[in-house]
């Protein structure tokens, strides 16, 4: 085997080849099979209700969804919201979820705007084509539409009706939305707040459901990518030669994109293992020690001012100040299952199907990578192993793309350990540095707060691409976001604010969005100082927080919690003798300062002679509006918590001048399950109110109230992350 039999230059694979695909529905989801077969006239037009439903002649609906279920809920909850303003049993929806060509473009499924936006979407298409019906209906019955009820499927009087099924069925609605059309009065609600079974939990509990790394095609091949061993190294010489013993592999190579192609999983393992390749060095990191250091020093590209209230230029001079600063490290999302994506490109077109949370959003890398056009490219979503933010699914996706371009077949890519670990885009690194004045009676006089970021942070509408960034092929541009600067200042009454970002570039490994972008590290910094200032002002950290907070829901949530906890004012936990202590902490966030709002309280116990702490109990209240799906909402609130906890406690990405080295469980080390702790979720149901979306805001305070849980263990002060049983012991031994 020669490499030259498929290598190509970047230009000769921009201009195709004459490749041939097969395509079998066959592990697809049930209803994307029965989409796909004799479907409904269909629109991608967000202003057209056919965008998002469809009627079939038996009366069942189909929903398309460009918002996707991770994990979240979002197949029961989307068919709920339809399912009430159609008055129609949710078993009779079928869920299209993230396929460019069916579903339309709601932008990614992240922020929590699953629900928020693009589950309100859904509703205002299916009030809009309650509305239609009615018309038709009356127009049918030849009465008056105020006079008609909706049914099971049907709408009509007590003594005549006619089905949905009837009036539109397996035909185009032709309606443009109707922002203003009425939607269902919240005290009529019979499906919307309640918990409903998932539709997919049998299929993942039996082993029967298809995830992107059990999908497969007829002719499939097996692919894996070669990353080089050091960061930013280039491909210098590759010797075929080193795997002739493995028969059937094909090793592809697209300027530095290193790549191998075999009909056995095993085979292509093998092949990446043994494949002998000479690497450039790279360009040198920074080591992970260092990042305090390098956000101090720069490079910086500008300073940002986000948040202005005030002339806080004396408080610096301020003998009543108090300063502290803080910092979060870069870290993996650590998925469990390693990313996975499978390719079918052919000359004309492709398809790719992929765990990732931004179809729509990546349908144009893919395209220019390929060579294609937009609308040649078709990405179809597949649950992946979780990810929450941007992991190594949109990475390995353009590793299958490449592969099966190259190799003229379908690819299926799925990444070793040392590639997630390694290469997936990294949660960034985060320092802050906060300045506060307290008033003669202890409320917030002045604060400040600057942190150090990277620039990349607010440009994540396309990470850049491994493999076409590696293989020298451009990428779209990205567009500023503004994910990670919130929450940076306090909920709380303050008469002077100013928060200030210092951009840096470029990053030290590539930054990604992952769970609650920014605002875990902003909240842990901004909560933990606040338990500061309340120790200063001598009021219980609890009473501090709540006198300052105006909004009634805030209050409420902080008192709910601390009812939950057993809060004690005047005592909190506070038994620092002997060789475990313990305590209790409270932290609170309004996610955004406009989306959901929790409160959290903790009990821990600390081992003061290794520094290791147990998390005992966590309580938290959680207000985000309308919930939809309560047991839905409920299991996003405890995989928040536990998630949290795992980056709080021990979650590090390492690295050392040429590569990251924290690659497997032994240096990247997450929660594990007998170091889970009881779990008290009082969960504020809100039906008049918008939904404010669950996915990520009971990740922000769970720092923080740990840190203030430990601190009233043992007195000693965490403001770096994760809090290591060395970190916690250094502390104690610098206290002492």
């Amino acid at each position: 085997m020669k490499i030259s039999d498929v290598s190509l230059a970047r230009r000769e694979f921009l201009k195709g080849g004459a490749l041939v695909i097969g395509f079998s529905l066959t592990g697809l989801p049930l209803a994307l099979a029965q989409a796909t077969d004799a479907r409904t006239p269909h629109t991608l037009n967000l202003d057209e209700v056919d965008a998002f439903l469809a009627v079939r002649k038996d009366g069942s609906v189909i929903v398309y969804s460009g918002k996707v279920d991770l994990g979240t809920g979002h197949r029961i909850a989307m068919r709920q919201i339809v399912a009430e303003e159609l008055s129609i049993d949710p078993a009779r929806i079928d869920l299209i979820e993230g396929d460019t060509a069916l579903t339309p473009n709601q932008g990614p499924t992240a922020g929590s705007t699953g629900v928020m936006r693009g589950g309100m979407q859904l509703r205002q298409a299916a009030a809009t084509a309650r509305e239609a019906l009615l018309a038709r209906a009356a127009a049918h019955l030849q009465t008056g539409a105020s006079e008609l009820i909706f049914s099971d499927g049907y709408v009509g009087t007590a003594t005549a009706r006619v089905a949905i099924a009837e009036l539109v069925g397996d035909r185009a609605f032709g309606v443009r939305m109707n922002p203003k059309a009425p939607l269902k009065n919240p005290a009529q609600y019979s499906v919307v707040g309640r918990s409903l079974p998932r539709p997919d939990l049998p299929g993942k509990f039996t082993g029967r459901h298809t995830y992107v790394h059990d999908f497969t095609l007829p002719g499939m091949l097996h692919g894996r990518p070669l990353r080089p061993p050091a960061v930013a190294a280039r491909l210098l010489e590759v010797d075929a030669a080193s795997i002739a013993h493995l028969p059937g592999v094909q090793v592809v190579r697209i300027k530095d994109f290193l790549g191998v192609v075999a009909s056995d999983e095993w085979a292509a393992v093998r092949a990446a293992r043994e494949l002998k390749a000479r690497w450039s060095a790279g360009s040198g990191l920074i080591g992970h020690d260092n990042l305090a250091l390098w956000a101090r020093r720069g490079p910086f590209v500008k300073d940002e001012i986000v948040v202005s209230k005030g002339d806080t230029s004396d408080l610096a001079n301020d003998p009543r100040q108090f300063a502290a600063s803080y910092q979060w490290p870069i870290q993996s999302h650590a998925s469990l299952g390693p990313s996975c994506a499978v390719a079918d490109v052919r000359a004309d077109s492709a398809m790719i199907w992929s765990a990732s949370q931004a179809t729509h959003r990546y349908q144009p890398a893919y395209a220019q990578m390929l060579g294609l056009p937009l609308e040649k490219v078709r990405l179809i979503y597949l649950d992946g192993s979780g990810c929450y933010g941007m992991n190594g699914h949109d990475d390995a996706a353009a590793d299958a793309a490449l592969l099966s371009k190259a190799v003229g077949k379908p690819v299926r890519v799925q990444w070793m350990r040392q590639d997630e670990l390694g290469w997936d885009p990294k949660g960034p690194p985060q320092l802050l540095a906060l300045r506060a004045a307290l008033d003669a009676q202890g409320h917030i006089d002045a604060w400040e707060a600057e942190m150090w970021v990277p620039l990349a942070t607010a440009n994540l509408e396309h990470v850049p691409l491994l493999a076409p960034s590696d293989a020298g092929i451009a990428q779209p541009a990205g567009q500023m976001v503004g994910l990670v600067t919130q929450n940076a200042d306090p909920p709380y009454r303050a008469a002077r604010v100013k928060v200030t970002a210092h951009w840096l570039e470029p990053a030290p490994l590539r930054p990604s969005n992952i769970r609650a972008p920014g605002k875990v590290a902003n909240c842990f910094a901004v909560e933990a100082f606040i338990d500061e200032l309340a120790v200063a002002a001598k009021i219980d950290p609890l009473e501090f927080r709540r006198r300052d907070l105006t909004d009634p829901r805030g209050i409420e949530v902080l008192d709910r919690c601390a009812a939950l906890i057993g809060w004690k004012p005047a005592e909190a936990m506070r038994r620092r003798t002997g060789a475990m202590a313990r305590g209790r902490g409270i932290a609170y966030v309004h996610y955004k300062h406009n989306e959901t709002y929790v409160a959290m309280a903790m009990d821990v116990e600390v081992v003061k002679k290794s520094g290791e702490i147990r998390v005992k109990r966590v309580a938290c209240a959680h207000d985000c509006g309308l919930m939809i799906n309560p047991g839905a909402v409920r299991n996003q609130v405890e995989g928040n918590i536990l998630q949290a906890l795992s980056r709080s406690l021990f979650e590090e990405t390492t690295f050392d001048s040429q590569r990251v080295t924290s690659v497997d469980w032994g240096s990247y080390r997450i929660l594990r399950f007998p170091e889970a702790p009881e779990l008290l979720i009082d969960l504020i149901q809100r039906t008049g109110e918008p939904p404010l979306g669950a996915g990520e805001a009971a990740s922000s305070p769970v720092a923080a109230a740990l840190a203030n849980a430990v601190y009233d263990a043992v007195g000693v002060r965490l403001r770096t992350a994760p809090f290591s049983a060395e970190r916690v012991l250094a502390a104690l031994r610098a206290t002492a």
